[in-house]
């Protein structure tokens, strides 16, 4: 994770940055607001924004809302500045860090706003180290590589090891969620754009594919990309060129392309949502990763390797999982795949006193359906009867909510289990903050 901090090192914040560092983000500096535009424009790989509150943050934010960037926005200040909290939420900043920092707080923050920390790369059922050998074996090559698989499987962390042993490990590996992006922005996104190309593009921008030169770009749940800017990516695909939106002459690239979806991409082009000519210049080879249910021998070995992950990160010394936990495991469907069991093997780690992980101590979502109108949840509460009375959106909002806090505050994970695109839970969570609703944040060390 790439991060730029706009403010002073020297105080606190420098404090916070030295964290966030040993966290293993990656760090860029800007004492002004001004600077740290200008390096945001030459710098496509940089994943958050923290800003001191006293640089105008207003101002900052109507700036990437004018130059159509998405980069995320912490703003930083006094613990006790409530004033400065609130005024900075309003602004349109994702979080508020208080200062002087506390450390967990901020492996929650970038865990909240991370792409590129996905789960390790861990298997030993015999389909997945299959997929793997033939990983290994195409990697080496230039190859489009289109990866497929239920939301949750790992795909991110497929093409991350693809990358890896690759002759292009060296060079950037840049991943872009084309679902998390809004439409109207998602080209400024991957190709750039320049100067007075629209109102607010006062400068030039480099796009994700030139930031991605001699590495690698995986584009993430493509299937959502409107189909116009599908043409566009096609010919980029096709003259290894990319134009800048605005742009009078053709930028070469040299980019090695993994797409990654959990859609069927062949209904979606019988649907006219999808270009065939795309999808065969992708599709070169095509790697599926099964659903955790179908690679049981997997799930004993991953889940092993979370709660050692997490009893790390939280300093809770060392925790197993006992012979009824991991049947308890075992009998599960795994409906949010890795991402699932990841989740509960955190939240295991979080709530056992103990060395020993028991089968009460870890808790897994199972859904419940009430057979008639009065009937009673797995909780003892009331099932539909509770409902009526009240308003169809009140309801939504509780079942997104608590499902949220569920998750430990991992969107996609909520999303997943919701049935909704991770942009339209986005949405849906701005719209709630607005009205004054708590948002649950992510919980230390689970990615959003």
């Amino acid at each position: 994770m790439r991060i730029l901090i706009i403010g002073s090192l020297q105080g606190e914040l420098g404090v916070a940055a030295r964290i966030a560092a040993s966290r293993g983000a990656m760090l860029d500096q800007a004492e002004t607001i001004e600077s740290g535009m200008r390096l945001l424009r030459l710098e496509a790989r940089i994943d958050l924004i923290i800003c001191d509150v006293s640089r105008d943050l207003p101002r900052l934010m109507a700036q990437l809302a004018n130059e159509r960037f998405t980069t995320a926005v912490v703003a930083a200040g006094a613990q006790d500045d409530e004033a400065a909290a609130v005024a900075a939420i309003r602004a349109g900043a994702r979080e508020y860090l208080p200062l002087p920092p506390d450390a967990e707080l901020i492996a929650a923050i970038l865990a909240a706003v991370s792409t590129d920390l996905p789960s390790a790369l861990v298997v030993r059922d015999p389909a997945m180290l299959a997929l793997l050998a033939k990983a290994e074996q195409v990697a080496q090559s230039t190859a489009s590589i289109l990866i497929t698989g239920e939301s949750g499987t790992g795909k991110e962390v497929l093409a991350r090891f693809i990358h890896a042993q690759s002759r292009r490990a060296r060079a950037p590996f840049i991943a872009l969620n084309c679902a998390a992006i809004p439409e109207a922005l998602l080209e400024s996104e991957l190709f750039g754009h320049e100067k007075g190309a629209f109102s607010g593009a006062i400068a030039r921008r480099v796009g994700k594919f030139e930031a991605a030169h001699q590495g690698t770009l995986l584009l993430d749940e493509l299937a959502e990309m409107d189909i116009r800017l599908q043409v566009k990516l096609l010919r980029a695909l096709q003259e290894r060129c990319v134009d800048r939106v605005g742009g009078d002459r053709p930028i070469p690239v040299d980019v090695r392309i993994l797409a990654a979806t959990n859609r069927d991409l062949l209904a979606a082009i019988d649907a006219g949502r999808f270009r065939e000519d795309l999808f065969f210049r992708l599709n070169v080879v095509a790697l599926h990763i099964p659903p955790l249910r179908e690679r049981p021998s997997d799930i004993p070995t991953l889940a092993q390797h979370f709660v050692d992950h997490y009893a790390a990160l939280n300093e809770s010394g060392d925790k197993r999982l006992s012979e009824s936990a991991m049947a308890r495991l075992m009998d599960h469907a795994w409906r949010g795949n890795v991402r699932e069991l990841e989740n509960a093997m955190h939240r295991a780690v979080l709530l056992t006193p103990g060395a020993l992980i028991d089968a009460d101590d870890v808790s897994i979502e199972t859904r419940h359906v009430a057979p008639v109108a009065n009937a009673v949840s797995a909780r003892g509460e009331p099932g539909m009867a509770s409902l009526v009375g009240r308003r169809v959106g009140d309801v939504e909002q509780a079942l997104i909510l608590e499902t949220l806090q569920h998750c430990l505050g991992n969107r996609t994970h909520a999303a997943t289990i919701l049935g909704i695109s991770i942009r339209a839970l986005r949405n849906k969570l701005r719209d709630y903050a607005a009205q004054g609703a708590v948002i649950p944040a992510a919980h230390n060390g689970v990615a959003a």
